[in-house]
């Protein structure tokens, strides 16, 4: 599938701003399943400086600063991306114990380099209320990829999706016990349970085909990655109950949300600000 990307964030002030400096992470991941043909980033007012770069996690980063006295920003970010397949993975041959003891073994430098999603990180603590949770779908010697499928499937189906019902700052377990959320907050549970059984999870921002039957779609989304030993990291979209394939558009990965927000930064002055977020993610012919 060939699509045309596009995220536009734009602010408005009650009161001037001076200046301001952004951070943003829009631009689509290059992948092997996913060709980026172009990208863009525009804001205005115009930046007097920008900066591209990797973080470290490979995502890339645009940063700007603006000078010019304003009371209106925006920020408009295209893309015309190639989403392929993926190979679907429906691998036995390691069970979520032996994936956890190789983790923990640091065996290969492919599960050494997983070993740091196994970690707390600022949005996502491991409880034993989420591992609780997530070891009703791990029996023992049950095949790793098996059981977060049914992990992702129960999140889709005990969840009640439910926009502005969380903030991003809502606490993971109050999520938990509240059975209700948005993708964010999908995700975050669903890396919490995983961590909690000593497993490494890490979370996927990006976007859904606009116009299909998907929560998420028309708004930036977010989804799971879970390692597997052989066949490294496999995506899980728990509030969808899909695996990530064509319909998906990978922009950023990293610990949480935190890792990945899509556009960050700070103002001098301003006041109040109201903020309008409009997706699309269209096929091209």
């Amino acid at each position: 599938m060939l699509y045309r990307v596009m995220h536009a964030t734009r602010y408005r002030y009650d009161a001037p701003v001076s200046q301001c400096q952004s951070e943003v992470r829009l631009t689509p991941r290059t992948l092997p399943w996913q060709t980026v043909l172009e990208s863009e980033i525009d804001a205005l007012p115009a930046p007097a400086w920008r900066h591209a770069r990797k973080d470290y996690f490979g995502n890339d980063v645009c940063s700007f600063w603006i000078q010019e006295r304003h009371d209106r920003f925006s920020t408009v970010a295209t893309s015309t991306v190639r989403v392929e397949p993926r190979p679907l993975v429906q691998d036995d041959r390691i069970t979520w114990e032996a994936t956890h003891e190789l983790l923990q073994a640091h065996a290969t430098d492919e599960s050494l380099a997983a070993f740091e999603f196994v970690f707390d990180s600022p949005f996502v603590k491991a409880a034993p209320e989420l591992a609780d949770y997530a070891r009703a779908s791990f029996e023992p010697g049950r095949p790793l990829v098996a059981a977060v499928a049914e992990l992702s499937h129960r999140i889709h189906t005990e969840f009640t999706y439910k926009p502005a019902s969380t903030e991003i700052d809502t606490p993971l377990l109050e999520t938990l016990r509240a059975r209700c959320g948005v993708c964010q907050d999908f995700s975050h549970v669903m890396i919490g349970g995983l961590r909690s059984l000593g497993l490494a999870a890490r979370y996927v921002s990006g976007y859904v085909r606009s116009g299909e039957d998907r929560q998420g779609a028309e708004a930036s989304h977010a989804w799971v990655g879970v390692y597997v030993p052989w066949c490294g990291w496999i995506d899980f979209d728990p509030t969808n109950d899909v695996r990530p394939d064509t319909d998906h558009v990978t922009i950023a990965w990293g610990r949480d949300y935190a890792d990945v927000t899509p556009m960050k930064g700070i103002a001098l002055g301003g006041g109040k600000q109201l903020v309008d977020v409009e997706v699309s993610v269209q096929p091209v012919d």
